[in-house]
Order: C-alpha cells, then structure tokens, then sequence
C-alpha cells in the first residue's frame, strides 16, 4: 500500500501511539482488501458508546474500551481526540426511559460514562442509525467512513456520498486518522448499476417501499440495482426504509433511481453505459412473497408489543403516529414504543407529539431499539412492526414473532391488541 509522507508519520508513531495502532490497522485492513492506498475522510459514523459491549471492561477503564474495541489493540494507548468530524450511531441506552427498556441500572450508568468520556474527546453524540437526520448531511462525492448498513446505503444512494460499510475498528482508526482504505464505493468505476429492475407494481406508501427493498436486497444480495417504474417521487422516509430493507434482506449498499438518485439522470447513466449483468421483475407476486416472508415468524394473532422507528423515525412520522393516536388508548395487553433520535424527540416535545403519545399510552424512546439492545417489554411473545428490518432481525435475535404492516396496521394492533394488517 502507497502511503504519504503524513500517513508513514502517524504509521512511525510520530505522531503517538494511537494514530501509530489506527494506521497499523487501517495498512493491514486495506490490504486485505487490495486498496493501493488510503482516501482522506472528514466524515466518521461509528459506533464509541455502547454498554453492551463495555460492562465487562469499565474495570480496566475507557481507554481499555477504546483500545480493544476500536482500535482491536492490546496494547492499552491513552483515547486521542478525534481528528475528523465524527458522531456516535445508535446505542443501547435511553437515558429518559433506561427503566421501562428494562436496562439495569449498572448498564445505564456505564453508557453515560463512555458518552461523557467519548464526547469530550470530539465524538458527537448523536446516538441514532440515521445520522443524516440529525445534521450529519455529507455532500455528493464527498468521502465517508459509516457503519450501520441502513445509513450507508441512504449515503450512497440518495446522497451521492461515498463509503462502504465500515466497522467498529475502522471507524474508530479512520476517527483519529482521518484515511480509509480506496477501494469498494469510493471509486467512482464501482458505483454503477450492474442489476435492472422493472418495478411494474405501483409502489407508493412506506409499507410498499419496504416491501420492495425488502425484495430488491435478496434479488442482488451485494450488486447494485437500477430502478425503472417508480412513478412517484419518493420522500426521504419512503428511501430510508427502501434501503433498510434491502440491507437487510441481502447486501445493498446502493441503488439508483433514474431521475431521482442523484448519480443517475438516465437509466443508461447508472448503468455506465453497459448492459446489465442480470434482469428482474417487481410484481404482485413478489410483493406478496415478500409480505409472506417478512411475516413468516407471526403466528398468534394477539400482539404484545408494537415497535415503530427502524430505522429511527423522522419528525413527520412522529407526527403521523400522534395523529393516528388522537382520541384512542393502547390496549391494556399491550405497549407501544416509538422510537427516534434525541434531537427529534427534543422537536416532538416542544410540538406535542410525545404528549400525545404519551397520553394515548405510547412511549417515546430515543437512541436505541429492540434489535440494538436486546430489550424488548418482558414476557414478549408477538411483536407488531413497521419496519421491514426489525421483522426481518427480530425473529432470529429475540425468538419473538413479528407482524410487518403498515404505521396504521401497528396503531390498530396497538389499540386492539390483536393483528388485523394484511395487503
């Protein structure tokens, strides 16, 4: 790998041990990957303060923390301040409702610590898996370095930015370096569109944009697809969970929708100028396989537990979910938990919308969600969901069944208690 004369300084340890274990990683990191050599980024999403993964270090202290988790060092080196602008993703903590998750009370407190710890040394707190929500808005062609698969593809894709989907190490190593291997998405040869899709079924609502992604993913797992047929243009809301979907169902990391996405004025511009590799349809039949599949866990008609926010809500649908709640109690056999950044949560206070919730038996949670913290209300058995990501994890990583549907299927099950969505 072709270093420049500062990146050998921070490799030599000139400038510290920190940076000289960073680079060594981000050298042994790329080249596994085949990268010639490191990109300049100013734009780091990872993940710093996360008390799942702390408790059994706190006794060693967070320069242990940070040393072993992101830095993947075993030698304890003193946490530098971040070189770059970079913010936490989404943790396992809300610090207002720690109690109703069901956190105990030694996991809340470490959290706290290593977000004071971490903040102080320049790491934004911004605590949510959709950072571009809350500020972090990286400009096209501009170099990133993200984790959090939903997020990265909502970089790519929608914004035009670059960035692969890092990792807890990488993230940490580029944070105080400010250099990520070249290769994979931050070459421009390698954003082209190499799948075609021909959406023939009308695809409007959040519920049908999941739907998609969620059939889209699994269709071209890591490639990259290229949309002709979407005859509406779709709101940030409808592409976020478009690309959640599709992570989660298989590999995406970008996509392009001609006149929409921001690298593909034409079809033929996303494609390069090339053929496709592969063709693929969207139907009535694969929506309603992808519906099938999502809901392939449910079972039992009695609902539990409503999740809304995956990923993190944006304010308008904070704002939807307290209209649709004006007027109406959630079933005493069951708890609804909306979830969304802080930030957000600071704009639905100040506009009534938490009130609302609160009122109507919801509860507003900020910074985490189910499937990062493991907590869910206890005894748990069926969970309703919005979100095509979380019924796709949540299955698998909590053993629960999980209902997809639309915002309105879950207020209803929530109101009810009982499952009543359906196409």
């Amino acid at each position: 790998m072709k270093l420049t004369d500062p990146e050998k300084a921070m490799l030599d340890g000139r400038d510290g041990r920190a940076k000289a274990k960073a680079m060594e990683l981000l050298v042994r990191y790329g080249e596994a990957l085949g990268a010639e050599r490191l990109v300049e980024t100013r734009n780091v999403a990872g993940t710093w303060a996360t008390s799942r993964f702390m408790t059994d270090f706190v006794a060693r202290g967070m320069d242990a923390v940070y040393s072993e988790f992101n830095l993947d060092s075993d030698e304890v080196v003193a946490t530098p301040h971040a070189a770059v602008s970079s913010c936490q993703l989404i943790a396992g903590v809300d610090h207002r409702n720690w109690r109703i998750q069901g956190v105990p009370e030694e996991a809340a407190l470490a959290q706290a610590r290593a977000e004071a710890f971490f903040g102080a040394r320049g790491i934004q707190q911004l605590a949510t898996c959709t950072p571009y929500q809350v500020g972090n808005v990286p400009v096209r062609g501009e170099h990133c370095a993200w984790m959090e698969s939903s997020a990265v593809v909502y970089c790519n894709a929608v914004l035009g930015a670059r960035t692969n989907t890092e990792g807890r190490e990488s993230t940490g190593a580029a944070s105080i370096t400010g250099r990520i291997p070249y290769w994979g998405f931050h070459m421009p040869e390698r954003r082209f569109a190499t799948h075609a899709c021909e959406v023939a079924f009308p695809v409007d609502d959040m519920m049908d944009w999941g739907l998609l992604g969620y059939h889209v993913g699994e269709a071209v797992e890591e490639d990259i697809p290229v949309l002709s047929g979407i005859r509406h243009t779709p709101s940030l809301v409808k592409l976020k969970h478009f690309g959640a979907a599709g992570a989660s169902s298989g590999g995406l990391e970008m996509y392009h929708i001609p006149g929409i996405t921001p690298e593909a004025p034409t079809r033929e511009a996303a494609l390069g100028g090339k053929a496709p590799r592969e063709r693929f349809g969207y139907g009535e039949a694969e929506r309603r396989r992808a519906y099938e599949n999502l809901n392939a866990s449910a079972r039992d008609r009695d609902v539990d537990f409503v999740m809304l926010g995956c990923p993190h809500n944006s304010i308008e649908q904070v704002w939807l979910i307290a209209s649709l709640l004006d007027g109406r109690k959630v079933s005493a056999s069951t708890q609804l938990w909306v979830h969304t950044p802080s930030a957000i949560r600071q704009v639905a206070d100040r506009s009534g919308y938490t009130k609302a919730i609160e009122d109507a038996g919801g509860v507003v949670m900020s910074d985490t969600c189910p499937a990062i913290s493991r907590f869910m209300p206890k005894g748990t058995r069926v969970t309703a969901t919005d979100s095509a990501k979380q019924a796709h994890y949540l299955p698998a990583l909590t053993g629960v069944q999980t209902w997809f549907g639309s915002v309105a299927h879950c207020i209803d099950a929530a109101i009810t208690g009982r499952w009543t969505g359906g196409l």
